[in-house]
């Protein structure tokens, strides 16, 4: 069995990103960059079903400059077996990432493929959907637990209610939420092997897709800063202000 693993190169989850000050974008100028968490999960996910004999190989592919090799390398170093980069330094949106991944699933037929339900920075969550509506497969998003046998794929799933399992034939989409595992660190050994490992380059042209942006950015800014706040003598001081000044009540 194979399985395709997107991941996207993000601004770490732990770095504060500032906007630029001609409000055009993130200033990503020196930050720290990883592989977005949620494809992280993706990744553990599928080394899991690979330890358990349920998978034979796992493709990391990322779509980019050639920065975003950085991401396969570690997907590599995690477990996956080899890479695909599709490279490009144009703006990516969600349709345009899923047209690349529907061209790539035609050429490498994955039984599954395993992606992040949202990258931290676009937070769309709509890659897996249109990739799953491109490739006419079934999905299972926001999933909590697989379980693969016999030619299907058992996805526990969150949702507002609480938990829902559906059964979907293979090949199929799958996208992961946070409860599904915790990733692992890669040790030194594993990251030694990764750079041995095979990772394939090549170009939206290449695979006939076209990729302009849909949307066009209007402008980014940080959140409006919230005021300190007062300390008033009395309730009917509080309840004035609430009424008069802030205009809640």
């Amino acid at each position: 069995m194979k399985v395709l693993v997107p991941v996207k190169r993000v601004a770490d989850a732990y770095v504060k990103v500032r906007a630029k000050a001609d409000g055009t974008g993130a200033d990503l100028n020196n930050v720290k960059m990883a592989i977005n968490p949620f494809c992280e999960i993706a990744v553990e996910e599928a080394v899991r079903l690979k330890e358990a004999g349920t998978v034979t190989e796992i493709i990391a592919v990322s779509l980019g400059d050639k920065s975003c090799q950085e991401q396969i390398r570690t997907s590599l170093a995690l477990g996956a077996d080899r890479g695909i980069q599709v490279e490009t330094d144009a703006e990516l949106q969600p349709l345009a990432v899923a047209k690349l991944l529907k061209a790539i699933v035609d050429k490498e037929q994955p039984d599954i493929v395993l992606l992040g339900k949202q990258s931290i920075d676009g937070d769309n969550n709509q890659t897996g959907q249109m990739l799953a509506a491109l490739a006419g497969l079934p999905q299972g998003t926001f999933a909590s637990e697989i379980e693969v046998a016999d030619g299907k794929v058992n996805v526990t799933r969150e949702i507002d209610g609480g938990l829902q399992t559906v059964a979907l034939n293979l090949p199929a989409i799958i996208t992961t939420d946070l409860r599904l595992n915790e990733p692992r660190y890669a040790s030194l050994p594993n990251i030694m092997k990764a750079k041995r490992k095979p990772l394939d380059v090549m170009t939206p042209d290449e695979l006939g897709v076209d990729i302009a942006p849909r949307l066009t950015t209007v402008k980014v800014e940080p959140p409006a800063e919230r005021s300190a706040g007062i300390k008033v003598e009395s309730v009917e001081v509080l309840v004035d202000k609430l009424k008069n000044e802030a205009k809640v009540i």
